[in-house]
């Protein structure tokens, strides 16, 4: 849905802990260390650093090790300290870090992809390495043999992906805007679902397994909340960033919802609120107000020897609509428009004031951030992109940690 651009209201910033820096390209993903004072990062620059913090309060490197290929992503399994590097080769390669966190064993490499591997999940209950690459295939491999069990290709690149641990349901993103929900087996799978709602490539997903609840942030800038667990289809539409959403985080103790975005925005959407789904635009070859053809329908501007007008569509109830019967903006967070947005002038006389109170607050993480990666117990996110600093922030000012009652 297109949208007119405007500034983004601001409240109180996470607060900057420590800027890590050294890599010489894009830092494509970073970790913080469970029950550490640790950051794991993997870069463009083929290097793969684990960094922990000094007496000194700043950040070194305890192992930086260089890898074949530049390396696009990561998942670290923490209780077993085994970490799975996914390069720009196609290759999945597996480490065992040491105790002390000062030296990294290669375990082993999976030819996993022909391409990019876009996004990785290493699952400890099945054995499984699930990945997805920029050869339009997501596949997975197992983790004892390094045997391939099984692939499946998309029409489009697969650009992100979430696992159900438990169940071994996969959810795999791709550059159409299209989310495939995969089940899988030993040897085979079944496609249970596709999502469709997006309007541009899918950048980020996040499950999370206990309210069953899917996020999916795009290009399109927008975030989709969807209601896997409901059976019902019920989808929300949240609308706030100006920039291609690139990562999410779903707390499940204050349910909130931290999405970031390329421009360094960074949001956190109150997900206790009431909220209503968005409408389905509908379709019309003439103003649903005041009934004056668009400008495709030849015939009625002929009858009734009139211009035709361009289409729009009010945001709060999905009617076509002509530009003088939607000269009105208002903001609606109810329905996930936290800017003002293009609705009717009926719907506008509907609009109360308290209707327009913010279910989101807004921040500057004041750098690119193509991943992030928290842990609400202790307060702290850490952020990273293509200026290639990583970021430390404390959060613990941007949410409540009590549980919304």
């Amino acid at each position: 849905m297109a949208a007119e651009i405007h500034s983004r209201p601001q409240t109180a910033r996470p607060i900057l802990l420590n800027k890590i820096e050294g890599h010489s390209d894009t830092v494509n993903k970073a970790v913080l260390i469970p029950k550490e004072d640790g950051v794991i990062t993997v870069s463009e620059d083929r290097t793969i650093r684990v960094w922990l913090k000094r007496d000194s309060g700043q950040y070194w490197p305890s192992i930086y090790h260089t890898v074949s290929s530049p390396c696009s992503c990561m998942s670290y399994h923490h209780d077993s300290r085994r970490i799975f590097i996914g390069q720009d080769n196609g290759a999945v390669v597996e480490f065992l870090i040491s105790e002390d966190f000062n030296k990294m064993n290669h375990v082993k490499t999976y030819p996993a992809h022909q391409n990019r591997v876009s996004d990785m999940v290493f699952s400890l209950e099945s054995e499984w390495v699930v990945s997805t690459g920029h050869d339009k295939s997501v596949s997975w491999m197992c983790t004892q043999s390094g045997s391939m069990l099984g692939r499946h290709y998309f029409t489009a690149w697969a650009s992100c992906l979430q696992y159900d641990h438990e169940t071994q349901h996969a959810f795999v993103g791709d550059y159409s805007g299209q989310i495939t929900l995969l089940k899988l087996e030993r040897q085979t799978y079944s496609t249970i679902t596709t999502l469709k709602g997006h309007e541009g490539s899918i950048g980020t997903l996040w499950w999370d397994p206990v309210q069953r609840l899917l996020f999916s942030g795009a290009s399109d800038h927008s975030v989709i909340m969807w209601d896997i667990g409901g059976r019902k289809g019920r989808t929300l539409l949240l609308q706030g960033h100006h920039e291609r959403v690139q990562a999410l985080r779903y707390l499940q103790l204050t349910r909130q919802l931290l999405s970031c975005s390329a421009d360094g925005g960074i949001a956190v959407w109150n997900m206790d609120a009431q909220r209503e789904e968005a409408p389905q635009w509908l379709d019309s070859d003439s103003c649903q107000k005041c009934e004056q053809p668009f400008f495709w329908n030849i015939k009625q501007m002929w009858d009734t020897k009139t211009l035709g007008l361009r289409q729009h569509h009010c945001r709060k109830c999905g009617q076509a609509v002509c530009g003088k019967c939607s000269s009105k903006r208002s903001t609606y967070p109810i329905m996930g428009f936290e800017f003002p947005v293009r609705v009717c002038d009926a719907c506008f006389d509907t609009i109360k004031e308290e209707d327009r109170t913010a279910l989101a607050t807004f921040h500057e993480g004041k750098h690119n951030i193509a991943h992030m990666d928290m842990d609400p117990s202790r307060g702290l996110m850490v952020t990273c992109g293509s200026d290639r600093i990583v970021k430390v922030n404390n959060i613990l000012g941007t949410y409540t940690s009590q549980p919304q009652h």
